[in-house]
């Protein structure tokens, strides 16, 4: 047995002080830890989340649907700090009880709609104004496959790379090798469909764009994870063709912002409860 190799026991228990830099928020349990309620702001939709990649995904739909001239997408996007823990919050783990960002609360209906699971919301919101999700039964399947690979194969580069090669307080190879090889497969996927196909869903964008773009069309254009030069990401070149098609669109630029505390300040939106707030 190497120095590094790990013997699991025959009952696992939960060390609080493994994890590194999210030991204190992750837990092997679920439900509130604290009471607190949501705010609740100005317009029926209320997003509760964060600037990550899945946050992201939501308020570039709600920001291309208003660049639609559809005032009834007005929201208000509140921050939800994880690292504090605010999503065990009781008013949080209401609308999500899998205590994960992005939330979102529809009180344009009676009684009001929780959605969570960002495909989610980006499929109920696509439907509910009838724009980016085609009706048509072909089109319509093939967005909703890409949004679903999108859906099961982010685990592997958020939760599985991002977590080995970015944030494990230590490194060890065999994770990092298994799933580099396996997001390079992912990002191969895309570039084949890419090479013939003007978007994911064929010549049309739609919500599997707005959904893969903040995930695979970051880690291309904008060094998620510091990790463009160790993926040798350039090499995708229909994969960053379509990622800067996509980054180049105004509606894009507002929903990246939103939620952000994070960058240069000019790139912040920490809350968003109007338009102008991205002035």
């Amino acid at each position: 047995m190497s120095q590094n190799e790990y013997t699991p026991p025959a009952v696992w228990t939960w060390d609080q002080g493994s994890g590194g830099r999210f030991a204190q928020i992750n837990r092997p349990i679920a439900g509130a830890t604290h009471e607190k309620p949501l705010p609740i702001g100005q317009h029926p939709l209320q997003l509760h989340s964060l600037g990550t990649p899945n946050g992201v995904k939501v308020t570039i739909l709600l920001e291309e649907l208003l660049a639609l001239g559809i005032t009834e997408a007005e929201y208000d996007a509140w921050i939800v700090n994880i690292l504090e823990g605010s999503q065990f919050s009781s008013g949080f783990v209401g609308i999500n009880p899998n205590s994960k960002i992005p939330a979102l609360l529809d009180n344009s209906v009676n009684p009001p709609q929780r959605v969570f699971e960002s495909g989610a919301i980006l499929m109920y919101l696509a439907e509910k104004f009838g724009h980016f999700l085609p009706t048509e039964a072909g089109a319509r399947a093939e967005t909703l496959s890409w949004l679903f690979w999108q859906m099961g194969s982010a685990a592997f580069l958020g939760g599985g790379f991002g977590h080995f090669y970015a944030y494990a307080p230590e490194k060890y190879e065999y994770p990092i090798n298994r799933y580099t090889m396996e997001v390079k497969r992912q990002l191969d996927v895309l570039n084949q469909h890419l090479a013939e196909h003007e978007y994911l869903a064929g010549s049309e964008y739609t919500i599997a764009d707005m959904s893969t773009f903040p995930w695979y069309g970051m880690l291309v254009i904008g060094n998620l994870y510091s990790a463009q030069e160790f993926l040798d990401v350039h090499t995708y070149t229909h994969v960053e063709r379509w990622a800067r098609q996509i980054d180049a669109r105004p509606a894009v630029q507002r929903g990246k912002r939103v939620n952000t505390t994070w960058g240069p300040e000019s790139e912040r939106c920490i809350e968003r409860h109007s338009a102008a707030d991205l002035d």
